[in-house]
């Protein structure tokens, strides 16, 4: 009896399900087709890095446009335009919604093509919390069990040049980065020529329940980690806490390598407010204005200052930086050395382009990001492009080489 019961309840709960699938409005496609209209309408009057990019408008158009007979449901219509922003190969413009079937923003390691191959180049070693073997300079040879060339010729992108270098490497990192549901394994061949197995999605990264945390060396250097939170305004009355507890250190570090998510100006300004005694300028911005009466547009920028704020700290002071050093981390690390008053020490940083802002569509419940303004250190350099003065090549993941150069160069400072 209990049986028959369990059976009829089965079949009961089925029906419904089918049902409920039943009853999803099905996708209209004239909407989708008038935000495809939309999206690149946007692109093509507000996308500062257009002219930059070596993708076709008109093919993105006529491509997707032939896409949206084939969409069925509403994840599909979320990748559809998902796609579209990777056509521009820019990390900086996404979409502020994602779904299971979507691309993440980042990965914990970070690659490079050289002479055809593709190299792991950086690690997240102080985020990752159990790895052991040391992957720098192996070469990236299956994903998934599939040719990692291969993979990439198959990325769902089909109007930018994937035998570009530049496009190959973004579509390179963005496969690294995996889709959230599905798994990331990857087949290396190490320095050594040893061959190995490592999958992504076991990696542990570090979770932190504070907006940055400090110390004290015993050499009498202050060290500050910001964790991930230059968006979160309350980091500014964290920071001076860690700041005052710090006054009598001969030199302060500031690690940047875990702001991957960016933040915002007004934080980043509150910072570096406590380490100026004049205004200062911090960073250039350049923009186009639109169109007036049918005239041509005109390029505009000026230069962003901080001004002082309270007691401030006037030893030397040293940023740490690398692939995990996103947006305004990116701006608050070119700041600084702007005013003349840090070393930056470390690797490439995100190389996120430009300051975004965001748009919508007329039928989607979700929008998207677009850079319009263009950023620049102040001495002219693209933030983008910016090297950090003090290099520091990762060879390994035992040692932290970016926090040791980091001291000595605190040590050297008079």
């Amino acid at each position: 009896m209990n049986n028959r019961i369990l059976i009829v309840l089965f079949l009961c709960l089925n029906f419904l399900a089918c049902a409920q699938k039943e009853k999803q409005e099905p996708i209209n496609k004239k909407e989708v087709k008038e935000d495809l209209n939309e999206i690149l309408t946007e692109i093509k009057d507000n996308y500062i890095y257009l002219n930059e990019k070596n993708t076709d408008l008109n093919c993105i158009k006529e491509k997707y446009t032939k896409k949206i007979d084939f969409i069925k449901s509403e994840e599909e219509v979320v990748l559809f335009f998902e796609y579209l922003l990777d056509e521009f190969y820019d990390s900086h413009i996404t979409l502020n919604t994602n779904r299971k079937s979507s691309f993440r923003l980042n990965s914990p390691i970070h690659s490079k093509t050289e002479n055809g191959k593709t190299i792991i180049i950086n690690v997240w070693q102080n985020q990752i919390e159990n790895l052991t073997e040391n992957i720098i300079g192996a070469e990236i040879l299956k994903f998934n069990g599939k040719e990692f060339d291969k993979v990439i010729d198959q990325f769902p992108t089909e109007c930018s040049n994937k035998d570009n270098k530049t496009v190959r490497e973004w579509i390179g990192n963005k496969i690294l980065a995996g889709r959230y549901n599905e798994p990331r394994n990857l087949e290396l061949k190490l320095l050594n020529g040893e061959f190995i197995e490592l999958n992504l999605n076991s990696l542990v990264i570090k979770k932190h329940n504070s907006l940055l945390s400090f110390h004290q060396t015993d050499d009498n250097i202050g060290i500050i980690t910001i964790n991930n939170s230059l968006g979160n305004n309350a980091l500014i009355t964290e920071f001076d806490k860690a700041l005052n507890s710090l006054e009598n250190t001969k030199g302060l570090i500031i690690d940047l390598r875990n702001t991957v998510s960016g933040g915002n100006s007004y934080v980043a300004r509150g910072i570096m407010s406590k380490f100026i005694d004049k205004d200062l300028p911090y960073q250039k911005h350049q923009t186009i204005d639109e169109s007036w009466d049918n005239q041509p547009k005109v390029k505009r920028s000026w230069v962003e200052y901080v001004s002082p704020r309270g007691k401030q700290y006037k030893k030397p002071v040293v940023i740490l930086v690398g692939k995990w050093t996103g947006s305004m981390g990116e701006g608050l690390a070119i700041g600084f050395e702007g005013m003349n008053r840090a070393e930056i020490v470390g690797t490439e940083m995100e190389q996120l382009a430009g300051a975004i802002f965001n748009f919508g569509f007329k039928h989607q419940n979700f929008g998207f990001q677009l850079s319009q303004e263009k950023l620049y250190h102040i001495n002219g350099t693209p933030r983008e492009k910016y090297i950090p003065t003090n290099y520091a090549k990762q060879t390994q993941i035992i040692e932290d080489e970016i926090m040791k150069k980091g001291i000595e160069k605190i040590k050297k400072s008079r």
